[in-house]
């Protein structure tokens, strides 16, 4: 069954474009669009789509605010931000607001079929009360680099969150970092393994940088860093894949 999706940009030509992208392949049915963020949570409240891909810069209700009204409406829609606005603490506004993911413009049409995919492959479970929706393991290693303060728009979060969901898998890579784990991320990602490593430094040292030492240690729990203390690359992807395992487990 094809995956349902809302378009919310703020023209028609870009909605289309969206469209046309998104239903190739038939895995995914755009059931609505529009320019107005009004008229968007109305009609997102009769369709439930699984994804709503929104704009920041909407007529009628802005981008945050229908990101924070469509989570109010407890639906199960996931919400996809693409727009030009990459600025952190715009990108942290919107994550903030119940955004599960943010894509800058211009956007490689295969990655976002690929984030389509993701954000709509949550495991269902069941417990005590009935189902629930367990985010998947890129939404959760998402969720920590934004509340650490590493900001989805540099290279070394991408690099970061492969190189995690690698040591999840296979806990042994982060044994042999610089043989497997960067020439592995290079090879997916088109670049090399010096480039993979130095960008993944620079994401560590942004989060630091940006003084959040007490958030990092309550979130990673596993050692208390100090000051401009900081953990190696090979250190934080142990740190957030243990986190992730013990949570599953």
């Amino acid at each position: 069954m094809a995956r349902t999706i809302y378009l919310l940009q703020h023209t028609k030509e870009l909605n289309e474009e969206l469209k046309q992208q998104i239903e190739r392949g038939g895995e995914n049915q755009v059931v609505g669009s529009s320019v107005d963020g009004v008229e968007a949570i109305s009609q997102i409240r009769q369709l439930e789509p699984e994804v709503l891909i929104t704009g920041l810069v909407i007529a009628g209700e802005d981008g945050l605010s229908v990101i924070k009204k469509v989570g109010e409406l407890a639906s199960k829609t996931k919400i996809l931000v693409l727009s030009a606005l990459m600025r952190e603490e715009i990108v942290t506004s919107a994550i903030n607001a119940g955004a599960d993911y943010f894509m800058c413009r211009p956007y490689n049409a295969e990655v976002l079929l690929e984030r389509i995919r993701t954000l709509t492959t949550s495991v269902e479970e069941q417990d005590e009360h009935g189902t629930r929706e367990k985010e998947s393991i890129e939404e959760r290693i998402s969720r920590i680099f934004i509340n650490v303060g590493i900001p989805p728009h540099i290279k070394g979060y991408s690099f970061l969150r492969e190189g995690v969901k690698m040591a999840i898998n296979e806990p042994t890579v982060i044994n042999n970092v610089t043989k497997k784990l960067y020439p592995s991320i290079g090879e997916k990602f088109e670049t090399t393994p010096s480039k993979v490593e130095r960008a993944i430094r620079h994401a560590i040292e942004v989060a630091w940088n940006r003084g959040r030492i007490e958030n990092i240690n309550k979130i990673l729990g596993a050692r208390a860093y100090m000051g401009a203390e900081k953990p190696t690359n090979s250190e934080f992807i142990a740190l957030v894949a243990d986190k992730m395992i013990l949570e599953r487990a």
